[in-house]
């Protein structure tokens, strides 16, 4: 049976797929190679194993994390001061590059017997965080090097040599890393690259050796300016055969001391106004010996692999630990801010308008911390989480942009005069940076997420493909009739879930046993029901458009917000189980469950309704019932969720933990003692307004105490010096940095037209 099945039945689909799906090409190849599949391949199964979830350790600091957290990062902190760094010192002060050297900021990921802190992902990603609540250029200085680099290649793939040379001397300072990998010519698409090395042979200390000669001119590379050791990706070419037959290898990563003939840095770019070291580089006829290629001459040609295993680092943790600090501080002041600012003799925070980003602000809050809390799990059992990360990145930076539009808006003219007191302008500056970099959120959004990693979590997607390509026929075949079948199994049972669950309102899906009726079981079941539309709608387009969804941009962006809004949800109900079910943090829970539930049905919708296929269309939205009921959050819960910010309780508590306490901005520690003025004060204004009285005419009348009076007097002058903005004199402003001259920027329309 099985024999006639495949000879008569699944050789001609496998010759049809053979035709219809474009071949793979070696960076795609590498790509979905790269990494692992985790969760994501829960959540595209259509049957995500609750328990498996519940079941994954929350992340933790050990005892000597603890104490870098409560010690030299705390101290760093309090020797930050932003608003010198970006205005008018332009760096970071030379006290605070040998603090971070003397504690080995530099080498978090670095392991112990080299010298480095050896951290968690999760340590890694706190003292990211804590930094960027002070300072974006001192967090993306230490981000750097602890993320894609050369410490991160040298540990994945680094010869023992390397390892031993190289990663005490980036653990304690004596060498600053660089990456370079974007050119004028290559932005997101790496192999557009011309940056390129020759192999030959050529003097190197004293003697004569096989090398590299590179030439190069990278842009946008975050601390070339200072750097000592450049990680460098190029095009590799051997056209004399002197390191084996194939005479284009194909990109390669390799170290470059900044000290060598040839080697170009020093010139700034100044990105947003936001002060860290970044800047071009340029080589020309630069040589290194084979053995700076990154793991050795034998890793030649391998560099793109290299980089897509090291991006998780940067996409999972990095990023979204700085998008995790603004979302965080912009929902704590907005809903300090909002509390103490008064209108028509109301707090603002009263008011339905404010009520509605200022919820949006504490869910956004609460589901980035909840999903960087998971990722971080994955990362720390080991996972090299390529899917994920992606995700990651571009959502937390994406939720990152919302919230510090909607802080601005409530904050109004407050948050638009820039100056030392002002706390959200330098995160509203650095928006564009956490969207661009890292893997551009546009690019990552429509290609990789989906295009990608829908192949890679898929439970049989990748293992057909794989089939289709494999050069003998036979064997192929063979594979193919295994995974195709199995996939058809698959699809039948995802076909029934979907509907299934669409037309019984999920009430029979699967939830964990630890979820309760009253609260959260019937927010799994929703999600297992979106699970399955979202499976079987990932089926529908691979069998109808197939290799075409490269193509289709943005039916696989909307794909991508679907597996995003799913992981982040499914986070928001780990976290809130891992932190004990606290009641009071329900409310917020049950917003983001219902916000991206209905976000989901919109976006299935959509996609549904862009299918190439007509008759496809029509089966799928029969089938997931996309239009059925999934209403965004209440009015009701959205006051609700505000007042957790903007009223003081359990939840802003743990919201805003470090944002109390030593290292905070003068802004911050001025709004918190506003805040808490007026919530101490708030009963004694209440009795005063009840008498129709200003604070001296009550006490004329007896009716207030002088220490009562004096209360009200101090939280008048510190609610003043909130609402207060900066303005500066002639000569205060003549010292800012972009007031102050200076040398002016290379000419480069004349460069270009020479």
């Amino acid at each position: 049976m099985s024999s006639f099945r495949k000879d008569r039945i699944t050789k001609p689909i496998f010759h049809w797929a053979k035709g219809a799906m474009p071949g793979l090409s070696q960076t795609e190849r590498e790509a979905l190679e790269a990494g692992e599949v985790w969760w994501d391949a829960e959540l595209m199964s259509g049957n995500p194993d609750w328990k498996k979830l519940l079941a994954v350790r929350a992340p933790e600091l050990g005892a000597d994390e603890r104490a870098f957290l409560d010690g030299p990062c705390v101290e760093l902190c309090q020797m930050l001061d932003d608003w010198a760094i970006n205005r008018t010192d332009g760096d970071l002060s030379p006290e605070i590059w040998d603090y971070m050297r003397k504690h080995r900021f530099f080498g978090m990921i670095i392991a112990r017997k080299y010298g480095g802190l050896g951290f968690s992902a999760f340590a890694h990603s706190e003292v990211v965080r804590r930094l960027s609540m002070v300072s974006i250029p001192a967090a993306v200085t230490v981000m750097v090097p602890n993320s894609l680099g050369p410490g991160e290649l040298l540990h994945l793939f680094g010869t023992d040599a390397q390892k031993d040379h190289w990663l005490p001397r980036l653990a304690d300072g004596r060498e600053l890393p660089a990456f370079g990998l974007t050119s004028d010519e290559a932005g997101s698409d790496a192999s557009a690259m011309v940056d390129h090395g020759v192999v030959c042979r050529g003097q190197w200390q004293g003697k004569e050796v096989l090398g590299i000669r590179l030439n190069w001119s990278k842009r946008y590379i975050t601390l070339a300016p200072v750097c000592t050791l450049l990680g460098l990706a190029f095009k590799l070419q051997d056209p004399d055969g002197l390191l084996g037959d194939d005479p284009e290898p194909g990109i390669t990563c390799a170290l470059v001391p900044s000290d060598l003939p040839g080697v170009e840095t020093g010139r700034r770019h100044i990105a947003a106004g936001t002060m860290f070291q970044n800047g071009p580089t340029t080589g020309k006829d630069v040589f290194i010996p084979v053995d700076n290629i990154i793991g050795g001459a034998e890793q030649a040609g391998k560099g793109w692999m290299m980089l897509m295993s090291a991006l998780a680092a940067g996409r999972g943790v990095s990023l979204p630990s700085l998008a995790c600090a603004a979302t965080t501080q912009a929902a704590y002041s907005s809903g300090a801010y909002a509390r103490v600012r008064e209108q028509f003799n109301l707090p603002i925070a009263k008011f339905g308008g404010i009520q509605e980003p200022l919820a949006r602000l504490a869910a956004n809050a609460y589901a980035v911390e909840s999903a960087r809390h998971l990722t971080c799990a994955g990362l720390d059992e080991g996972r090299a989480l390529s899917v994920i990360s992606a995700l990651m990145k571009y959502t937390a930076t994406d939720r990152m942009r919302a919230s510090i539009d909607d802080a601005m808006d409530i904050h109004a003219g407050k948050a638009v005069i820039d100056g030392p007191m002002n706390y959200l302008s330098a995160s509203y500056r650095a928006v564009p940076i956490g969207i661009t970099v890292e893997g551009a959120n546009i690019v990552t959004r429509s290609l990789m997420v989906f295009g990608q990693g829908a192949i890679r979590a898929h439970p049989h997607l990748l293992d057909e493909i794989l089939a289709l390509e494999n050069a003998q026929q036979d064997e192929g075949l063979a594979a193919f009739d295994t995974h195709f079948w199995r996939h058809v199994g698959h699809s039948i049972r995802t076909v029934g879930r979907s509907l299934g669950r669409a037309l019984t309102g999920a009430r029979f899906a699967p939830s964990p046993p630890k979820a309760t009726e009253a609260r959260d079981a019937p927010l799994y079941r929703e999600l297992s029901r979106w699970s399955a539309a979202y499976a079987i709608t990932a089926d529908m387009a691979f069998l109808t458009i197939g290799g075409g969804l490269k193509r289709m941009e943005m039916l696989s962006g909307r794909m991508a917000d679907i597996l995003s809004e799913l992981y982040i949800t499914s986070a928001v109900l780990k976290h809130w189980q891992d932190e004990g079910r606290q009641a009071e943090d329900f409310d917020l829970v049950a917003y983001i469950a219902q916000r991206s539930f209905a976000r989901i049905s919109v976006l299935l919708d959509e996609t549904i309704a862009n299918f190439p296929s007509r008759g496809a269309a029509f089966m799928l939205r029969a089938i997931t019932r996309p239009r059925a009921v999934a209403r965004p959050p209440s009015d009701a819960l959205t006051a609700r969720c505000a007042a957790l910010v903007s009223e003081a309780g359990p939840t802003r508590d743990r919201l805003g933990r470090d944002l109390t306490g030593p290292g905070q901005s003068a802004g911050i520690v001025a709004l918190n003692d506003a805040f808490d003025k007026t919530i101490a004060a708030d009963a004694l204004r209440k009795r005063l307004r009840a008498l129709g009285m200003t604070p001296a005419q009550a006490l004329d009348a007896g009716l207030l105490t002088e220490a009562e009076k004096a209360q009200l007097d101090d939280l008048a002058q510190a609610v003043a010096s909130v609402i207060a903005v900066d303005d500066f004199s002639p000569e205060e402003f003549a010292a800012l940095l972009p007031a102050a001259g200076g040398a002016r920027p290379k000419d480069r329309t004349k460069e270009a037209a020479e």
